[in-house]
C-alpha cells in the first residue's frame, strides 16, 4: 500500500521504518526541516521500561497541591480558558486512583519491554549509532517516605520478569562514583540494569537515513492543512509543500503521528483524542576535560528529572507544565535543571553555557498513547506517548505497522480499532516484518 505518515519525529520516523519493512510505500511528511526538530530533540534520553507507573498514581494529587505557587515546580497547571485543558486534568485525577493506575502500569510496561526488545533487534541488524548507553537506569531517592515504596517497586518489577534492585545509598555511588558529593542527599535507590539510554534525536536522524536506503520519501518543510474525508475514508491531504503552494497528497492509508498537534489536525474531522501538551525542558552541559559527570543514566525521583550522558554531552531533563500550545522558554524552570545538577554534580562541565530547551510532550492523562485504526477504514494514529515517546517508539511503530498491514500486533496492549483485525487460527504464527 501506498501510506503517508504525517510526522518525522522518533514516533513518526520510526512507523515510516516498520511500514518500509513491511512492504509498503512510505512518505513522511514534516513542517520541519529534517527529522527530529521538535519534541524528540532534546529529550531526557533514556528507555526506561521500569518506570512504567504515570504520572497519574495516588501520590500526584497531593504532590500537586505540595507544589502550588511555586515556579519551579516538578508540576506545574497553569488554568487557561480552554476546555481541553480542565477536560484532561479531570480525567488525570480520575486516572490517579488506585484501580487506573494499576492497569495503565500494566499496559504501558506490556509496550515499553515490548519495545525494548523491537530497539535491541532494530540495533542489531542495523548496527545503528546514537550515543547509546547499556548500563541500566538508577532511580535515586534523596525523601525517605518515598524511599520507603522502593522493596514493593522492585518486586512489581521483578514479578514481571523485569531485573530491579535496591540500592542503598554507598552501592548508588558505586554503581556511580560521580555521586561521591551527593553521598550526603542520598537515602538510597532502585538500579534497572537492563535500562538504557542514548540520544533520541541522533537515532531519529540515523534511522531516517536507513528507511530512505528502503526507498522511503521524506518532504520536510511541508504544513499539513487539512484532512478531506468522504463517508468513512480520508480522501485526500491538503498541504502546503515546499514552497508554499496549496497541493493534495493521495494515499492507500494515513498515519498521524503528530505529537501535540495531531489533535488540532483530528478535531475537524470528529475525531477526538486524550492528548494534551505538556511541556517539559532540558538543558544540555558540553562536557570538558576534567568534568565529573555521571555515565550512569539516572532518575531524580524528588524533581522529576533524569540525566543522561551522550558522548560528552550531559543532558538534564523533566518537569512538566500545563499551559496549552505555549512554547516560551521559562527561564525558571531552565535554572532549576542547572542548581539540581550542580548539587548533585557540581564539576559537571560549565553550567554557564549550558543550552536550554523546552518542548510539548502528547501526553493522555493515563500514560498511554493512541495506537490504531480510527473510525474511518483508512486513518491510523501513532501519538500520545508523553514522557515516554522514546522508551515507546519502536514498539508503538511495529505494532502500528502490523495493524496497517492487517495483522494483530505481537504485544497485548489496548490498541484501537483491533477488533477489526481478525484473530490468526492458532496454529498459524503472526506474519513476521521482513
Amino acid at each position: 500500500m501506498r501510506v503517508v505518515v504525517l510526522g518525522a519525529g522518533v514516533v513518526g520516523t520510526t512507523a515510516a521504518w516498520y511500514l518500509a519493512r513491511a512492504g509498503h510505500e512510505v512518505t513522511v511528511l514534516d513542517r520541519q526541516a529534517a527529522p527530529a526538530l521538535e519534541t524528540s530533540f532534546a529529550n531526557g534520553g533514556q528507555i526506561s521500561v521500569s518506570h512504567a507507573e504515570p504520572w497519574a498514581n495516588p501520590t500526584a494529587p497531593l504532590q500537586t497541591l505540595r507544589w502550588l505557587g511555586r515556579e519551579d515546580a516538578p508540576l506545574l497547571f497553569r488554568p487557561r480558558a480552554d476546555l481541553a485543558q480542565w477536560r484532561w486534568a479531570a480525567r488525570f485525577l480520575f486516572e490517579c486512583l488506585p484501580g487506573p493506575t494499576r492497569r495503565n502500569t500494566d499496559a504501558v510496561f506490556a509496550l515499553a519491554i515490548y519495545s525494548h526488545e523491537c530497539l535491541g533487534q532494530l540495533r542489531r541488524e542495523t548496527a545503528i549509532r546514537y550515543d547509546e548507553a547499556t548500563r541500566g537506569i538508577l532511580h535515586l531517592h534523596t525523601e525517605p517516605k518515598i524511599f520507603a515504596r522502593v522493596h514493593r517497586e522492585a518486586e512489581v518489577l521483578r514479578a514481571r520478569g523485569y531485573p530491579a534492585e535496591v540500592k542503598s545509598a554507598e552501592e548508588c555511588v558505586a554503581i556511580e562514583p560521580a555521586l561521591a558529593h551527593a553521598r550526603p542527599m542520598l537515602c538510597g535507590g532502585l538500579f534497572a540494569p537492563a535500562d538504557e539510554s542514548g540520544d533520541a534525536h541522533l537515532f531519529t536522524q540515523e534511522l531516517a537515513e536507513r528507511a530512505r536506503a528502503l526507498g522511503v520519501d521524506f518532504r520536510f518543510n511541508v504544513n499539513v492543512r487539512r484532512i478531506e474525508v468522504a463517508g468513512d475514508k480520508v480522501m485526500r491531504l491538503a498541504i502546503d509543500d515546499e514552497v508554499g503552494i496549496e497541493e493534495s497528497v493521495r494515499a492507500d492509508a494515513y498515519v498521524v503521528a503528530l505529537g501535540s498537534y495531531s489533535t488540532l489536525l483530528l478535531r475537524p474531522i470528529g475525531i477526538s483524542i486524550p492528548v494534551y501538551p505538556v511541556k517539559g525542558y532540558s538543558i544540555t552541559i558540553a562536557l570538558e576535560e576534567g568534568s565529573e559527570a555521571p555515565r550512569t543514566s539516572l532518575t531524580d525521583h524528588a524533581r522529576k528529572i533524569v540525566i543522561s550522558r551522550l558522548g560528552e554531552r550531559l543532558r538534564v531533563a523533566g518537569t512538566a507544565e500545563l499551559a496549552g500550545y505555549d512554547t516560551e522558554l521559562n527561564l525558571v524552570r531552565c535554572e532549576a535543571l542547572v542548581q539540581r545538577t550542580l548539587e548533585l554534580f557540581p564539576k559537571a562541565g560549565n553550567p554557564d553555557r549550558a543550552q536550554f530547551w523546552t518542548g510539548l510532550r502528547p501526553a493522555t492523562p493515563s500514560n498511554r498513547p493512541c495506537i490504531g485504526k480510527t473510525r474511518y477504514a483508512n486513518l491510523y494514529l501513532n501519538t500520545g506517548h508523553g514522557t515516554l515517546g522514546w522508551t515507546l517508539a519502536c514498539g508503538s511503530a511495529r505494532s502500528l505497522a502490523d495493524i496497517v498491514s492487517g495483522r494483530r500486533p505481537e504485544v497485548a496492549f489496548d490498541f484501537l480499532g483491533l477488533e477489526k483485525i481478525r484473530r490468526p487460527p492458532a496454529d498459524v504464527a503472526p506474519t513476521p516484518t521482513r
